[in-house]
C-alpha cells in the first residue's frame, strides 16, 4: 500500500515527506493507521547517528492510532481497536522471560537497526530500499506496522492523539520513579533536566507522595512549570551549584536523584546530591564513548548507587493503562506538556524541541480527527 511518511536521509538535514510502499503485515504483525506521534528526542539523536541507525529511514516511535489490520497468528487485538506503539523486545532472552523486556539482551537491534529481525524492512519506494521498522513501528508515517510484543491496547474514551508520548518519553520519566526507585510517600526526588521525561518523573514524583520534590534546569519556564506540576523546590545551576543547594535544602541529600540530561558532569552532580544510601538514576542518551568521574569514597562510604534505566523500566501493556487512569484521575496532567503540530509540519516540531520552545512535540495526521 502507499503511505506517506518523513524520511531522514542526512545528518541535521530536515525530514522529506515522500509517497513510499509499506508490504502488508506477515503473519505476525499489525498494520496500524497512525492518527500520532510524539517527537522524541531519541529521534532527533538517531537523525545525527549518535547510533549508526542506517539511512534513508523512516524514524518515529512514538505512534499512536487504530489498527487497520492484523496477521493470521494475531490474537491480542482485532482491527478498530485503539493502540499504542512502544519499544520492542525480542521475548525470549533471559531479561524478557524475567519481565524486564527494557534490557532486551537484543534491545539494540529490534530498536535500532531499523528492520525487522530476518534483516528485512518493509519500506520501499520503487528504486531502492527504505529502512523501516524503527523501534518496531516507524512511526513517522501515517501507516505503520508493529507486533504484538510493543502494541498496547488503550481505552476509547481518551484522545487517541494525546497517548503517543506514553510510549517512550512519558514513560520513561513517570516509570524511572514508579517503576524503578518506587518511591514511597514521604522520600526524597531530584530531577536534573525539566524536559518531558524529567516532568513526567516530577508528575509521578507527586502521585506516589514523595517529598520534597525538586527539579533542576537552565530554563526558567520550566521551572515554573515543574513547580505548577507538583515540584516543591527548583534549582538554577545557572544561579548556584545544584548538588550543595539539593544538600542544603534537604539537609543530608535526596533519596533518589535521576539525570535526564546524558551529561557527564550533571550525572556527577545528581550523584552529589544523594543521601546515604541514596540512588541514582541515567536516563539521559550519552553519546557513545561519553565517559564520567566520580569521587568514589563519596560513592562508596555511604552506599549509593548508580544506575542506568531503560523506559522507565517499564511492561508498557500494564503501565500505559496505569498512566492513563493516573491522568483520568487528575494526579498526572501529561498534556499539559503537548504542543500539536500537523505532520506537514513536522521539521518545525522537530527545531522547536530541539530548541526548548516546546516540551513535547506531537505530530498529527492528516486523517486524524
Amino acid at each position: 500500500m502507499n503511505i506517506t511518511a518523513a524520511v531522514t536521509r542526512a545528518v541535521r538535514s530536515p525530514m522529506s515527506l515522500e509517497t513510499l510502499e509499506l508490504e502488508a503485515p506477515r503473519d505476525d504483525e499489525i498494520l496500524v493507521r497512525v492518527v500520532a506521534t510524539g517527537v522524541c528526542h531519541t529521534d532527533i539523536a538517531m537523525r545525527d547517528q549518535a547510533f549508526p541507525v542506517p539511512q534513508p529511514v523512516v524514524l518515529g516511535h512514538e505512534g499512536a492510532g487504530v489498527v487497520a489490520q492484523v496477521g493470521s497468528v494475531i490474537t491480542s487485538v482485532v482491527p478498530g481497536d485503539h493502540v499504542v506503539m512502544s519499544y520492542n523486545s525480542c521475548g525470549t532472552c533471559p531479561s524478557c522471560v524475567a519481565s524486564a523486556a527494557t534490557y532486551c539482551y537484543d534491545f539494540f537491534g529490534r530498536n535500532f537497526a531499523a528492520a525487522r529481525p530476518d534483516g528485512t524492512t518493509p519500506i520501499s519506494n520503487g528504486s531502492g530500499t527504505i529502512h523501516g521498522n524503527f523501534f518496531g513501528q516507524s512511526s513517522f508515517a501515517d501507516f505503520a506496522l508493529c507486533n504484538e510484543r510493543n502494541v498496547v491496547k488503550v481505552s476509547k474514551d481518551v484522545p487517541l492523539e494525546l497517548l503517543g508520548p506514553l510510549a517512550c518519553g512519558v514513560q520513561t520519566g513517570a516509570g524511572a520513579v514508579l517503576n524503578a526507585f518506587k518511591i514511597a510517600r514521604g522520600e526524597s526526588f531530584a530531577v536534573f533536566g525539566a524536559g518531558s521525561v524529567g516532568l513526567s518523573a516530577v508528575m509521578a514524583a507527586a502521585a506516589a507522595g514523595a517529598s520534597p520534590i525538586i527539579a533542576v534546569d537552565l530554563l526558567e519556564s520550566r521551572l515554573a512549570l515543574a513547580r505548577e506540576l507538583g515540584a516543591t523546590h527548583t534549582v538554577n545551576p545557572s544561579k548556584v551549584n545544584p548538588a550543595e543547594e539539593i544538600v542544603r535544602l534537604t539537609g543530608a541529600g535526596v533519596d533518589f536523584a535521576l539525570e535526564a540530561t546524558g551529561i557527564p558532569p550533571v550525572i556527577r552532580q545528581a550523584v552529589e546530591s544523594l543521601a546515604p544510601r541514596g540512588v541514582c538514576g541515567i536516563l539521559g542518551a550519552a553519546p557513545a564513548g561519553s565517559e564520567m568521574t566520580l569521587d568514589v569514597l563519596h560513592l562508596m562510604t555511604a552506599g549509593r548507587t548508580l544506575r542506568g534505566i531503560v523506559e522507565g523500566d517499564a511492561n508498557p501493556k500494564a503501565f500505559i493503562p496505569l498512566l492513563i487512569d493516573l491522568y483520568r484521575d487528575g494526579r498526572f496532567p501529561f498534556d499539559r506538556l503537548i504542543r500539536y503540530y500537523p505532520f506537514a509540519k513536522l521539521n518545525d516540531a522537530i527545531e522547536d524541541a530541539e530548541s526548548g520552545r516546546v516540551v513535547k512535540a506531537v505530530v498529527r495526521m492528516s486523517h486524524a480527527t
